[in-house]
């Protein structure tokens, strides 16, 4: 079936054999030797209750792993973001997941977690439709939109990384009490190396407002400095 997918195969059929087995148990229980005896029923509840108290994170870790298979929320390989942890996944098991993050740290999450987070997936819709990097900005309305606009759409088009055959665009999120709050969006498929776009992004935007002698106010403005806080020409 279409909607049945490859990666539901084998979960599925570990399911279908506990069910098989426990219910094996289940009818054969009667025959065992000794288990009308009051000493094989009081061993039989005492392990129960012990199980009960015991694996009930066992459980729980156990439930979620298995909700997350049909769930679909993410794959190996793919770069998620998890509360504050963000990486990509190198492993997921019944119990745990492992994500890598962009630090080389391998981060073990209980499932349990995981189903009680939202989980940002990044790279599931990235190879097909891109996913959008944005960043913002805060400028003077003494510098014309139209001029601030071009200046990010050139940074983002400067930036590797970012999907040429897709268009930036530039939103203007906020009218401030002395800034324009201005976002560049633009679409991405290496969902691997987003650090370093970002980084290569925010550095082009600098670079193009200072070779245009426009000054940068986000995050805070305060004051008009006697000169407009730019890099000289000679240092950049």
């Amino acid at each position: 079936s279409e909607s049945f997918e490859a990666d539901w195969a084998m979960p599925t059929y570990k399911i279908i054999r506990i069910l098989v087995v426990a219910f094996a148990v289940v009818v054969a229980y009667p025959y065992i030797p000794g288990s009308d005896s009051l000493a094989f029923k009081g061993v039989t509840v005492f392990v129960g209750i012990l199980l009960s108290l015991g694996s009930s994170s066992f459980i729980a870790n156990l439930l979620a792993g298995l909700s997350m298979t049909y769930r679909g929320a993410f794959r190996v390989g793919e770069r998620i973001k998890v509360g504050e942890t963000e990486g990509v996944v190198e492993e997921f098991k019944v119990m745990i997941t492992r994500v890598r993050t962009p630090k080389n740290e391998i981060v073990v999450i209980p499932n349990s977690n995981i189903m009680n987070s939202d989980v940002i997936n990044y790279s599931q819709l990235a190879k097909t439709e891109g996913l959008l990097l944005y960043t913002k900005v805060g400028i003077g309305y003494d510098t014309p939109w139209r001029k601030v606009e071009t200046m990010l759409i050139e940074a983002a088009g400067r930036t590797s990384g970012i999907d040429k055959e897709k268009s930036p665009f530039v939103l203007q999120t906020s009218l401030g009490d002395f800034s324009v709050e201005y976002q560049i969006n633009a679409y991405c498929k290496e969902v691997g190396n987003l650090q370093r776009i970002y980084s290569e992004l925010h550095a082009n935007i600098q670079d193009v407002f200072n070779e245009n002698g426009v000054q940068i106010m986000s995050p805070a403005y305060v004051a008009d400095p006697e000169t407009p806080k730019l890099v000289p020409t000679e240092s950049r």
